[in-house]
C-alpha cells in the first residue's frame, strides 16, 4: 500500500516543489527606481567636478596666539560680527598686575627725567651763592693778613715761617673761592646733557615695556579681523586653550555671498577653460540647479581632499581647484554642502 500509493505521491510532490523553486530562482527582478534621481548634465560637452560651498572669505579658523583660560565667549553660532568685535577673552590678571608694575616704573623714569630737565632747583641757588660770598670774604681777609704779614716781615717783626703760612692760607682761600664759583656755574648750567639722554632712553625703555604688556593684554582679547558670520564655536568659558597652529576655536566666514570650491580631476584639466558657463546641483536635491559665475583659479594642483564616497573613486587623484560664486536665487544654502558641478567646454549658444 505504501509503495503503491504513498511513495509515488511523495515523489510527485517533491517534483512539483523542485520545478516551482527552479522557476522562482530564475525570475529577473524588475529594476527599482532610485530614491533620488542623478543630476542632469545641462551641456553637450562638459567637465564635471565635485564642489563644496564655502563663504566668500573662505573658512577662517580663529585661534588664540597665547595660551590661557577662557573667561568669556561673546558670540554664538549664526551671529553677525564686524571687524574689531571681541569674540572671546582669556584670563589677563597676571598681565594686568605686570602692567601696573611697568606703569609705575615708567612714572619713576619720567619723574627722574623731569628732575634733570628742571635743574637747578630755585632753592639751591641762594645756598651756592652764599657759599661763594663767604669764600670771597674769607679771601679778602686772607689777602689783608698776607699784606700785613709781608710788611711785618720786612721789618723783621715776624719770622719767615709765619709769612709762608699766611701765603699758603691766602692761596687756599683763593682755591676754595674758585671751587665755589665753579660749583655755582655748574649748578646754573643744570643737568649734563648726556645724563638727560640716558634718562630719556630709560623713559623710552619703560614706555616700550608698558606697550609690550598692553599688547599682550590685547592679544588675550581675540577679535574678528573681518566682517562675517560665526559658523562654529568650539570653545567654552573655563576651558584652557593652548596656541597650536591651525586650531580653530571659532569658525568665521562671510556668507552673504557664497562661493563654490570645485575640484577638477587632473585628467580633465586640459579640457577646462576658465570663464565658461557652469551650473551646480545640490547633493540630495538634483532638480535644483544653481548658476555659477567664475571667480578665479587656484593654479596649484593639490591632492584631492573632498571625497564623494563612491566605491570607484580614486583617493590618490590630484585636482585643480576653481572658485565660483553661487546665485542662490533666494534659497538657503549652508557652508559645507556638496555640489555636483558641470562646466561647459564650449561657449553656450
Amino acid at each position: 500500500m505504501f509503495t503503491k500509493y504513498v511513495l509515488p505521491l511523495i515523489a510527485l510532490g517533491l517534483l512539483v516543489f523542485a520545478v516551482v523553486h527552479v522557476r522562482g530562482a530564475h525570475q529577473v527582478e524588475a529594476p527599482g527606481k532610485p530614491s533620488i534621481d542623478p543630476p542632469h548634465n545641462p551641456y553637450v560637452r562638459t567637465v564635471a567636478g565635485s564642489g563644496v560651498i564655502e563663504p566668500q572669505t573662505e573658512n577662517i579658523k580663529i585661534g588664540s596666539s597665547l595660551p590661557g583660560v577662557v573667561v568669556a565667549v561673546n558670540v554664538h553660532v549664526g551671529q553677525r560680527v564686524k571687524a574689531g568685535d571681541e569674540l572671546f577673552r582669556l584670563d589677563n590678571r597676571a598681565q594686568m598686575a605686570d602692567l601696573r608694575y611697568r606703569q609705575a616704573a615708567l612714572e619713576a623714569a619720567q619723574a627722574d627725567l623731569t628732575r634733570l630737565e628742571n635743574q637747578p632747583r630755585p632753592e639751591e641757588l641762594p645756598v651756592s651763592q652764599s657759599q661763594v660770598a663767604d669764600w670771597e670774604a674769607n679771601l679778602a681777609d686772607q689777602e689783608d693778613q698776607l699784606m700785613r704779614a709781608r710788611e711785618l716781615s720786612s721789618r723783621k717783626i715776624i719770622s719767615a715761617q709765619e709769612l709762608v703760612t699766611r701765603e699758603q692760607a691766602y692761596r687756599m682761600a683763593k682755591a676754595r673761592l674758585n671751587k665755589a664759583r665753579a660749583e655755582l656755574d655748574l649748578l646754573k648750567a643744570g643737568a649734563w646733557n648726556y645724563d638727560k639722554i640716558v634718562a630719556r632712553a630709560a623713559v623710552d625703555q619703560a614706555r616700550a615695556q608698558v606697550e609690550q604688556v598692553q599688547t599682550e593684554i590685547e592679544r588675550l582679547s581675540v577679535r574678528a579681523l573681518v566682517d562675517g558670520d560665526v559658523l562654529q564655536v568650539n570653545v567654552r568659558p573655563g576651558e584652557f586653550v593652548g596656541a597650536p597652529a591651525g586650531e580653530g576655536l571659532i569658525m568665521l566666514g562671510d556668507v552673504e555671498q557664497l562661493h563654490a570650491r570645485v575640484d577638477i580631476d587632473e585628467h580633465d584639466i586640459p579640457r577646462f577653460q576658465p570663464g565658461l558657463p557652469a551650473k551646480a546641483a545640490l547633493r540630495g536635491s538634483p532638480q535644483e540647479v544653481y548658476p555659477l559665475k567664475f571667480v578665479r583659479v587656484e593654479p596649484y594642483v593639490v591632492p584631492k581632499k573632498s571625497l564623494t564616497g563612491d566605491n570607484t573613486e580614486r583617493v590618490d587623484t590630484r585636482v585643480l581647484q576653481v572658485i565660483y560664486s553661487i546665485d542662490t536665487r533666494g534659497k538657503r544654502l549652508y557652508v559645507g554642502q556638496q555640489l555636483d558641478v558641470f562646466i561647459s567646454t564650449s561657449e553656450a549658444k
